[in-house]
Formats: structure tokens, C-alpha cells, sequence
């Protein structure tokens, strides 16, 4: 049986120890050599190895002159992680604080609107009165066609329209005027020609 190649976790714990065994500095190239040869780490897979330690932290970096060098101590690695554990703790004991501040609130609000009939009545009137908007709502958006905003739009619309057809007729019988007078045609002749019927100027 082939031997079972390094998972991602485990490259990123040997790639560690390198630096922590050591104590030194490092550049890529040099890693990738230390990597196969110290660790059994493949040589392709140390950058993003490195870069994912470099991501949590757990490895630091810095430019000096043209080459980027790598670093990481074992106690960087415990204050970053009680650093982290600190972090935490505070978080957790804010979001304690805001529950406690929660729970008083809403005790508070029990407390000035103490449970009686009166109030359970008003609550239920409430919630029926919620459902029946709700409902006429529903309703009123159903018959949106016949909200009075819309029907003024239309009518609008209808106005403009008409205005812009009387437009069209009034200049359709100047042209016909003129051309007829011009060219001594009969305007039933030209009708005929353009297809357009004998009623067209009392269509609006």
C-alpha cells in the first residue's frame, strides 16, 4: 500500500515546527527545500502552506532589502493564542452583560403591565384589529384597478391620447387640402389610394 500523503493540517503543524526547531529565519526557496527533506512536506505545496500560517498569524513575514523573510517563535504561538483566548472571554462577558441587561428590561416591562382581564382584552381586540386591516388591505390591492389614483392616470392618459389623434386629423387634412389643391386631384381618389376610409376625420 502506497504511504498516505500529509493532510493540509498536518503540513501546516511540521511547516511550524521548522521554525520553532530552529529558531531561525527563513526565506521561501529555503523552506521549500527544508520542507521535503525535514518534514516530508512536497516541495509545490509550501507556499500555500506558509501563506495559510502567515493568514492565522501563526508565522510572521517582512520585506528586507528585495527578499521576504519568515519567522515564528513558540511562545509568539501561545501569546496569540492567549491573546485570542482574551478576545474571547471579553466577548463572551459582554454578551453576558447585555442578556443580563435584556432579562431586567423585560422584567421591568412585566412588571408595568401587570397580566389582567382588562389588558388581555385589549390585546385581543388588537390582534383582531391587525387581522382586519390586514385583510381590507388584501382587499384594496385587489381591486387596485379602481384605486382613484390609478383612474386619474388613465384618464390622463385617455386626454392625451385623444389630443394627440385630433393633432394628427388636423394636420392629415391640411396635407390633403394642399395636395389636392396642388396637384387637382380629388380627395376621394387619394383616399382611395392610401387605403384611408371616407370617416377617418370623424374618428375622434
Amino acid at each position: 500500500m502506497a504511504p498516505r500523503g500529509l493532510s493540509a493540517e498536518e503540513k501546516r503543524v511540521k511547516l511550524l515546527e521548522i521554525f520553532h526547531d530552529t529558531k531561525d529565519f527563513f526565506q521561501l526557496k529555503e523552506l521549500e527545500k527544508l520542507g521535503p527533506k525535514m518534514k516530508g512536506i512536497v516541495s509545490q505545496s509550501v507556499k500555500e502552506v506558509l501563506q495559510s500560517l502567515v493568514d492565522d498569524d501563526l508565522v510572521q513575514t517582512d520585506k528586507v532589502g528585495a527578499s521576504n523573510f519568515f519567522w515564528s517563535f513558540p511562545s509568539q504561538r501561545g501569546a496569540i493564542t492567549q491573546n485570542r483566548l482574551d478576545a474571547a472571554r471579553e466577548t463572551l462577558a459582554a454578551s453576558e452583560k447585555q442578556l443580563a441587561d435584556l432579562q431586567a428590561s423585560l422584567a421591568a416591562e412585566r412588571a408595568a403591565r401587570p397580566e389582567s382581564d382588562k389588558r388581555a382584552a385589549a390585546l385581543a381586540r388588537l390582534a383582531n384589529a391587525t387581522r382586519e386591516l390586514g385583510a381590507l388591505q388584501a382587499e384594496f390591492a385587489a381591486y387596485g384597478a379602481c384605486d382613484p389614483v390609478k383612474v386619474e392616470e388613465k384618464r390622463r392618459a385617455v386626454t392625451l391620447a385623444r389630443e394627440a389623434a385630433l393633432r394628427h386629423t388636423d394636420n392629415y387634412v391640411i396635407l390633403m387640402s394642399h395636395f389636392t389643391r396642388q396637384h387637382g386631384v380629388d380627395a376621394q381618389d387619394v383616399r382611395a389610394y392610401l387605403g384611408v376610409c371616407a370617416d377617418y376625420e370623424e374618428l375622434c
